[in-house]
């Protein structure tokens, strides 16, 4: 089902958001009839506890849901997304008024409630419609879902339909929606063109390897994107065991953040001019893959000691990078579903982010709680330098020892950055293990709302 606001006009029924605490006095305005079937159904106004009231005729006049104690709520970042899975099929609009500061969130949470993959079968959950509160800018808020329903498709899908030229495809679909630029560079063209370490990890794979290169916006601060797109991840010739592999069809899911941020950026008309970077690889084992123990020389003439064919991602992310940073943007931002290390650290629902910038960091931390996308920021710390240079090249991509992995991945992109007068790296999850309210199980947007909301201040637009 599409994810956006029911119209106005179609047969609507008052929906009474209620918090436990509100209930009685809510009660006690109520008529006779009403106030009696409330109590007698046991409602307490838990969060996802719904009840239909009904009129005269036996037919429904309005609804309940309801809204938990705050101390339930914060718990839950979506939090009336589970009564819109929860309420009979219909229409409803908001009777009572909600915290100015949870309308957005609220509202965005419903459209996502009603978010299903259904490639390959029917998933649409059962969900009713929403009437646009008012107050919101309901344009904005269905650009949001809309966007997110994107990326999680895009993850969601399995390698066999979602290979290099599937992502290349899906890009190639968003530049012609918003009339943008796209340039892609394949295959043995990339040695020509200097990009040696997206070719090298890729070239093992029956689907050639691409960058796929994507601009928007003739004016405004230059904003560069560079998202992970590795469609696959065997672990190269460092095989990954089964258990590891079972989840690698969103091992792209950077690059499909990207893409969702960009459908945002664009959709709404920010004045940014904008490029979008994506190495869309498979990491396969054939007889050319790429070995432990090679040594690559990057882009930007750094040499790069593979002791791990697991470590793939960093690789391509650095060409990548480099050319990105030729350019010299206002901003940087890589996203990258990189290390497992990032999970250990802060589990799946946050997404941890690096950046040397302070004023960037500032905006982000004061974005992520309005856009309902929680970050947590991690150091650079320079200390570590010497953990990821192996004396026999510039650089290591996989150091020994375990320790402080995340922080060495974010080290070593940013040796790919200079010429950038700004730059960040998001190293996300992209993969909700459980479903929750407006989050379905499966492919999942992470940290491209947060950006989002912190771009007008980082880029004073």
């Amino acid at each position: 089902m599409p994810l956006t606001f029911a119209s106005a006009d179609a047969a609507v029924l008052p929906l009474y958001v209620l918090e436990p605490d509100a209930l009685a006095g809510w009660l006690a305005k109520q008529d006779p009839t009403t106030r009696h079937w409330v109590e007698a159904s046991g409602f307490q106004a838990a969060i996802g506890a719904t009840l239909l009231l009904p009129g005269p005729d036996g037919a429904p006049m309005a609804a309940l849901a309801g809204y938990g104690t705050p101390a339930q709520r914060a718990r839950q970042r979506f939090v009336l997304a589970a009564a819109a899975t929860a309420l009979a099929p219909g229409a409803y609009r908001l009777a009572n008024a909600l915290p100015d500061d949870r309308l957005e969130t609220e509202s965005l949470g419903w459209l996502l409630a009603g978010y299903g993959f259904s490639r390959y079968r029917d998933n649409a959950p059962n969900c009713a419609a929403l009437v646009a509160p008012e107050g919101i800018d309901a344009a904005r808020i269905e650009a949001l879902a809309e966007a997110e329903a994107l990326t999680r498709d895009l993850v969601n899908t399995p390698a066999s339909d979602m290979g290099p030229e599937a992502l290349e495809q899906a890009a190639r679909d968003l530049a012609g929606r918003f009339d943008a630029k796209i340039e892609v560079t394949l295959g043995d063209a990339l040695l020509d063109a200097n990009f040696p370490m997206i070719h090298a990890v890729g070239r093992a794979a029956e689907q050639a390897p691409r960058l796929i290169d994507m601009r928007w916006g003739q004016s405004g601060p230059k904003l560069t994107l560079v998202g992970k797109g590795v469609c696959f991840d065997t672990g190269g010739l460092n095989l990954k065991p089964g258990a590891s592999m079972g989840l690698m069809k969103k091992d792209m899911g950077g690059a499909a953040n990207t893409l969702g941020l960009a459908h945002m950026i664009m959709s709404l008309g920010l004045p940014v001019q904008l490029r979008v970077l994506i190495p869309a690889v498979e990491n396969s084992v054939s007889g050319n893959s790429f070995r432990p123990q090679d040594i690559l020389t990057a882009r930007n003439g750094l040499t790069v000691e593979i002791n791990n064919t697991d470590a793939e991602g960093r690789l391509v992310l650095a060409d990548a990078l480099a050319f990105g940073a030729e350019e010299t943007p206002d901003l940087m931002l890589s996203l990258a579903t990189l290390t497992g290390a990032a999970r250990v650290a802060v589990g799946p629902d946050l997404a941890p982010f690096f950046t040397d910038s302070e004023s960037f960091a500032d905006a982000l931390t004061e974005a992520a709680p309005r856009m309902a996308d929680p970050v947590w920021r991690l150091p650079f710390h320079d200390p570590y330098e010497a953990l990821i240079e192996p004396g026999i090249a510039d650089l290591d991509n996989a150091p020994k020892g375990g320790f402080a992995g995340a922080i060495t991945a974010a080290l070593f992109l940013r040796r790919f950055t200079q010429g950038a007068s700004a730059y960040a790296h998001f190293d996300i999850y992209s993969w909700q293990p459980t479903a929750a309210p407006g989050r379905s199980k499966g492919g999942f947007g992470q940290s491209a709302r947060a950006i989002l909301g912190a771009l007008p201040k980082a880029l004073g637009l």
